[in-house]
């Protein structure tokens, strides 16, 4: 089974390609998703974060206060380390289970949607690599209405993501989303039929 990953910086429209390539009848995980999961209550992460970060990052319920975690993980590099320690071995093992069960059903090709992928131990597991761009100044007003934040706010999330000229040395596919819906649409076709060709062989796309 061919496992596709999909990456593209804040704003530039990932989900909307997953969402069709969904519509196609693929299977697509949300990476991101899953890393917010591994965070809810009944998660084994969330007592090894109370021994590193405080007992106190859980309220009197079970449940994560986000921002005292985010404040104290973040403060420093080692912090940010252990964090990503303690999360990441769950959001791997979470995503082999659901790449486990695509192979079991007999399916060719798996997408993994996440904007983190590209420099993690997770980019060597795809076998292909799709990134979504779109320009910058569109990335930024998809963000302020999408998370109510301010431009200035967004540009700052985005300058601090990895280049986007750094993504597309990297990946081998590039879905430009920067026109309409079904331009859009017609991209995601022609990627699926060149990675059914690649999984399938020529004779089955």
């Amino acid at each position: 089974m061919k496992i596709v990953g999909i990456t593209g910086r804040s704003g530039c429209g990932k989900s909307t390609l997953t969402d069709l390539i969904r519509r196609e009848g693929y299977p697509c995980v949300d990476a991101d998703q899953i890393s917010r999961e591994v965070l809810q209550p009944g998660s084994p992460c969330l007592g090894q974060l109370q021994a590193v970060f405080g007992a106190d990052i859980l309220d009197a319920a079970g449940v994560l206060r986000r921002r005292l975690l985010a404040d104290r993980a973040f403060a420093t590099a080692e912090g940010t380390a252990r964090l990503t320690a303690i999360t990441q071995p769950e959001i791997y093992r979470r995503l082999d289970q659901a790449i486990d069960r695509a192979q079991a059903a007999g399916q060719r090709l798996f997408f993994v949607d996440g904007a983190v992928i590209i420099g993690t131990p997770f980019e060597a597991r795809c076998d292909a690599l799709v990134l979504v761009a779109a320009p910058y100044e569109t990335s930024v007003q998809r963000i302020c209405a999408r998370d109510g934040i301010s431009p200035a706010m967004a540009r700052r999330r985005l300058d601090a993501q990895l280049p986007e000229k750094t993504l597309r040395e990297v990946c081998g596919f590039v879905i430009e989303n920067n026109g309409t819906l079904p331009e859009m649409e017609e991209q995601c076709r022609a990627l699926l039929e060149a990675l059914r060709k690649e999984a399938y062989g020529p004779e089955k796309t």
